[in-house]
């Protein structure tokens, strides 16, 4: 599909997420990554958000306890069901990609803030006991934590958590994929934005090309099915390799949107895009329009900051801290307490695009991807 046909098909909308994955001939299919933020120089070149992605054969069919039932502190006031949370273990990150940091960087809250480990577990479990059945690794990069494996490996063993994945820029995944897939990692998301070297150094200030492309054929290797690749798209920078991305999906478990018989697929109720099936291809396509039609009524997502700070909602400011009841020796009660009445608190949808842009919210870097 040309960029002026996608324009057509995705009007308005400020950021653009192709995600792709492979895994032998195996189908991909898709969902849109997280929203990764954009810096003000960069966010005018962006306009639309997709991903592709392998098929939804699980790849670990690992037996799992029951779920646990969702308790009244994950529902809010309009009914809505919150079972996955995002879990952003560090600000650090190993990469300066433009459109998330400014040239002089960010300033990062001081390690005796941050959640430690034990910390991280207790919040961890709170959530799971009480429905949550989904929990997503994020940063900065998550791996670059020392403690990742062991990390991973705990909260794979949380009874009644269903999926444990993680949102890494692949830098320094593959030395560590057998392990972590050994330590209970069931789902993998791995950001690649162009498919040319000297852009890749230009927009993340970094070398490292090679080194994702050979993550993303590692978790393959290891047998993760489906393997996520998610691009932001930029008017002007990469948005002339969008087609060479969709063009893996003919011969790899991939899911993007170019060709002609397109057929759309039946989405979850909490799926965060429009997936699409492409004749002919073994990927699929998902478009995510988070602006000019917004996802809000099936939101199933919560956020604990690397601070311990809980956000219930992306493009929200608000945020109520975690880590200091946590240091005061709050029991778990008043913790459920303190994070239903947040849940609770929690808006219809959040506001359009060009009101977000005026909220003052923390940087990406901070809130975590």
């Amino acid at each position: 599909m040309k960029v002026a046909t996608m324009r057509r098909y995705l009007p308005n909308i400020t950021n653009f997420r192709l995600g792709f994955t492979t895994f032998n001939c195996f189908l991909v299919d898709s969902e849109v990554g997280s929203y990764r933020g954009t810096h003000d120089h960069m966010s005018k070149m962006m306009y639309a958000t997709s991903c592709v992605s392998l098929s939804e054969h699980p790849q670990n069919d690992k037996e799992k306890e029951k779920e646990n039932p969702v308790s009244d502190m994950l529902i809010d006031s309009f009914g809505r069901m919150h079972t996955y949370l995002r879990v952003s273990l560090t600000e650090r990150c190993n990469l300066r990609c433009q459109y998330c940091m400014p040239s002089e960087g960010v300033d990062l809250t001081s390690s005796p803030q941050l959640l430690s480990f034990s910390e991280i577990l207790r919040l961890a479990n709170l959530f799971v006991t009480s429905g949550v059945n989904k929990i997503r690794l994020t940063g900065g990069e998550p791996t670059v934590r020392k403690d990742i494996e062991q990390v991973c490996h705990h909260l794979s063993n949380l009874k009644g958590l269903k999926t444990l994945s993680m949102t890494t820029n692949g830098l320094t995944l593959a030395r560590k994929l057998p392990k972590l897939k050994e330590c209970g990692l069931t789902h993998l998301n791995i950001s690649l934005d162009t498919l040319v070297p000297a852009k890749f150094e230009f927009l993340t200030r970094r070398k490292g090309h090679q080194r994702v492309l050979e993550s993303i054929n590692t978790a393959i290797d290891v047998g993760y099915n489906p393997v996520k690749v998610n691009c932001v798209v930029m008017r002007g920078f990469n948005d002339d390799e969008m087609c060479d991305f969709v063009e893996l999906t003919r011969d790899k478990p991939i899911n993007v949107k170019k060709f002609p018989g397109l057929k759309r697929i039946q989405d979850h109720p909490t799926e965060t895009a429009k997936n699409f099936k492409i004749d002919g291809h073994c990927g699929t396509v998902s478009f995510i329009t988070s602006m000019t039609e917004h996802f809000c009524s099936g939101c199933n997502r919560l956020r604990l900051l690397a601070d311990g700070n809980f956000k219930v909602c992306l493009f929200g400011p608000s945020e109520v801290s975690l880590r200091d009841p946590l240091r005061q020796n709050a029991t778990d009660d008043e913790l459920r307490e303190i994070i239903g009445a947040a849940v609770k608190r929690k808006k219809a949808s959040h506001s359009g695009m060009f009101d977000i842009a005026k909220t003052a919210n923390r940087p990406m870097i901070h809130i975590g991807g």
